[in-house]
């Protein structure tokens, strides 16, 4: 007879396993049978529909009609530092023991939602990346992540034994730097709004809302605002000259930063980029000036042009993060069994 000790055991008993993927606007879960089985039931849902997680897990696995999960993991997009969380780009506040307690969960991982995903890209295929200009990633060095989004998410992956460590931070507030007088001026513009202008500011969907406002400004024309979507709609469709400044600025910003992002990491291992915006640009990211001015810093132009900068186009990765992280959870109880 095997027991409750037994290390395949321990692992059997932490299925069904539910992972999620918390932004500013949607939340997508999904559910893990059993060891080596596929995530099912993969579902998004508005978080602006619910109270706090609880109550949007609840509807969740409600809908499924599947067994209660047993471990639980999910990245949220915001800092998570102790046992209270409270969302920065929406209204959700809760506590972990709380909420791990409402589930009925033997263990509750939560986690920053970069952290997550950085931990789903040792595990992506080939074709789940798309380069964007030249480079050719070193084995064994450290990966940067960054991705807009309804914010900006950036993180890290740190070599660690026969995987990677990731990094947990928020970079996306940094204070973001102008390249030339344009981008002074839209800075400018833009602080007069918000005071300190973080990266996110402006490298978001928000951040594009701003920037297409800006860019009026700038030319003294007056414009009704218009949403994220609708921009990226009129600047990929060539309808709206001044709705493709406004994302090609997104795109030159968003190359300053990732560049930052990859001489602070050392990041010779690449640049993935991830969220909700730049998977959906296809050609017009690769024609934008992202991939020149990811190289444009003087005396490391070389350095740079040798990282390569790739763009996350798998299905829910930061699902098959969360994921990653319960079964190396598993492993480490099975080993410790």
């Amino acid at each position: 007879m095997r027991h409750a000790t037994d290390p395949a055991i321990a692992a059997m008993d932490s299925f069904p396993r539910l992972v999620g993927d918390i932004g500013g606007t949607n939340a997508r879960f999904a559910l893990i049978a059993g060891e080596d089985q596929p995530m099912t039931h993969v579902r998004s849902i508005p978080c602006a529909a619910y109270e706090g997680p609880a109550q949007a897990i609840e509807a969740y696995l409600q809908s499924t009609g599947a067994p209660a999960p047993r471990w639980c993991a999910f990245g949220i997009a915001n800092p998570v530092s102790g046992d209270q969380v409270r969302m920065t780009n929406h209204h959700w506040r809760f506590s972990i023991s709380a909420l791990q307690t409402v589930l009925g969960v033997e263990v509750l991982r939560v986690m920053n939602d970069f952290t997550a995903l950085a931990m789903a890209i040792p595990a992506l295929r080939p074709a789940d990346l798309r380069q964007v200009g030249g480079g050719i990633p070193q084995a064994g060095a450290a990966i940067g992540l960054i991705g807009p989004g309804t914010g900006l998410g950036i993180s890290g992956l740190i070599p660690c034994e026969t995987d990677y460590a990731p990094l947990a931070g928020e970079g996306g507030h940094i204070t973001l730097a102008a390249r030339g007088r344009e981008e002074a001026e839209l800075i400018d513009w833009i602080g007069e709004r918000y005071g300190h202008v973080s990266a996110e500011r402006l490298i978001s969907g928000p951040g594009l809302e701003n920037l297409y406002l800006a860019h009026a400004a700038r030319q003294g024309r007056t414009v009704a605002a218009l949403d994220a979507a609708t921009i990226s709609a009129h600047a990929l469709a060539g309808t709206d000259a001044l709705c493709t400044q406004a994302l090609n600025s997104l795109c030159a910003f968003l190359g300053t930063v990732a560049a930052d992002l990859a001489l602070i990491l050392g990041a010779r291992g690449g640049i993935c980029i991830g969220g909700g915006i730049v998977p959906r640009l296809g050609a017009f990211f690769d024609r934008s000036p992202f991939r020149a001015r990811f190289e444009d810093k003087g005396r490391f132009h070389d350095y740079l042009a040798r990282i390569p900068t790739r763009v996350i186009q798998a299905e829910h990765p930061a699902l098959l993060g969360a994921a990653r992280i319960l079964a190396l959870q598993a492993r480490s109880r099975e080993y410790t069994t």
